[in-house]
């Protein structure tokens, strides 16, 4: 038993990981593509959609992932990584083939739901499969590692809208149909997992045990966890209020094409194939606190510059640069959720972590739609600059980390 923890320690790749990689990276293709999508929508020819329709379209999706966070948590624990996995790329699929076939708003409000909700299937068991696999020292390698999945699904989503419809005149719905296929291959690629780790790796059952009593005498949700999750939250605003409305804000205010836009919205989260395995490392060593909130202050510095500087190329490169940074402290910002939740319940924190981002999600865009409807759109992203440096003050002095 120990012989069989100490090699599943040993070795941060495994086909496990690679799974977990691929499914997180098919997860989130569609994340990002309805943000990429709305400046198509808004046309006559398309929807016609106002900004303020567009507000609440991009507020529904995170509203019912919020509702499913902590039983698709529980149920995670429950039954496993592979199980929940596979329910994701199943309803994901389904997304998929709705959007396919979206003729009105309320068809496409109803697929890009799905595709929420199939993040909310799948993160809770995918991460708490992910931090297991490794001893905790090198969590953020692995979680670094799997991050770049996620990120690489993130950015090849709106790519491909502008490789597929720029190059090959694709319509957006047939980008859907497009995707279907991979999502499939990865749902069969899930039932390659024959075990799956049950705890830490090289914790002891004794260990075991009495971290778990700890955790459960001093219950779950820690000053430090629930601090943490206000963190989580309050940089979800900023987030929600700058990539709804980004690609709008490129399209109407920089002049650039509608291709183009999607090119470099996708490239500032490709960023995050080598910066977040990169990251992680650094985590590791650095300390994963210290690192995220240095990582970030640069990031929301380099954003801020972004939109001060009127030059179009300073733009791009500015934001591209702070894609960079962000993911840099991607690992380290997953890995403090495994620190702050006992093992045998890892699934419900990870569903706690992701429960914030789904709430303020939901309130980010329709508040950032009035903003803009109010004050022009460019006050939205100094709005959310704000907002980012609140969450940092609520890190740096509300969360309390054990180092082990």
């Amino acid at each position: 038993m120990e012989t069989g923890k100490t090699e599943k320690a040993a070795s941060i790749l495994s086909y496990g990981l690679l799974v977990m990689t691929l499914t997180h990276a098919l997860t989130h293709v569609f994340q990002r593509m309805p943000s990429a999508l709305f400046p198509i929508l808004m046309r006559p020819e398309e929807f016609n959609l106002t900004l303020q329709q567009i507000g609440i379209i991009a507020a529904i999706p995170p509203l019912c992932s919020a509702l499913l966070s902590i039983p698709m948590g529980l149920l995670s624990d429950r039954y496993g990584a592979r199980k929940m996995v596979f329910a994701s790329m199943a309803v994901s699929a389904l997304g998929a083939l709705i959007a396919s076939q979206a003729s009105s708003p309320m068809m496409f409000i109803i697929a890009i739901s799905l595709l929420s909700i199939n993040t909310t299937i799948y993160h809770p068991a995918a991460y708490s499969f992910t931090t297991k696999l490794v001893n905790p020292s090198d969590r953020p390698k692995t979680l670094g590692i799997h991050g770049a999945g996620g990120t690489f699904g993130m950015a090849i989503g709106p790519i491909s809208l502008s490789i597929l419809m720029g190059l090959m005149a694709f319509r957006w719905q047939q980008i859907y149909l497009f995707w279907l296929i991979p999502v499939i291959l990865g749902a069969i690629a899930v039932f390659g997992i024959k075990t799956e780790p049950t705890e830490d790796a090289q914790m002891t059952p004794a260990t075991q045990t009495a971290s778990e009593e700890k955790q459960n005498i001093r219950s779950m949700l820690t000053t430090s966890l629930l601090l943490f999750l206000v963190f989580v939250g309050i940089r979800t605003i900023g987030r929600s209020m700058v990539e709804s409305f980004l690609p709008i804000y490129m399209v109407n205010n920089k002049g650039i094409s509608a291709d183009l836009t999607n090119i470099i919205y996708g490239s500032n989260t490709l960023m995050g194939l080598v910066a977040a395995p990169l990251g992680g490392v650094i985590a590791s060593r650095f300390g994963e606190k210290r690192w995220l909130i240095g990582v970030l202050v640069l990031s929301y510095i380099c954003l801020g510059l972004a939109f001060v500087i009127p030059n179009t190329i300073a733009f791009t490169a500015l934001y591209l640069i702070s894609g960079f940074f962000n993911f840099l402290g991607m690992a380290a910002n997953s890995s403090i959720v495994a620190k702050l939740s006992p093992t045998s319940q890892r699934g419900l924190g990870y569903a706690l972590f992701f429960l914030p981002g789904s709430l303020m999600g939901a309130v980010a865009p329709v508040i950032a739609a009035f903003i803009g409807e109010v004050f022009g759109i460019s006050s939205i992203f100094y709005a959310s600059i704000i907002v980012y440096v609140a969450g940092l003050f609520v890190l740096q002095f509300g969360v309390k980390i054990k180092t082990p």
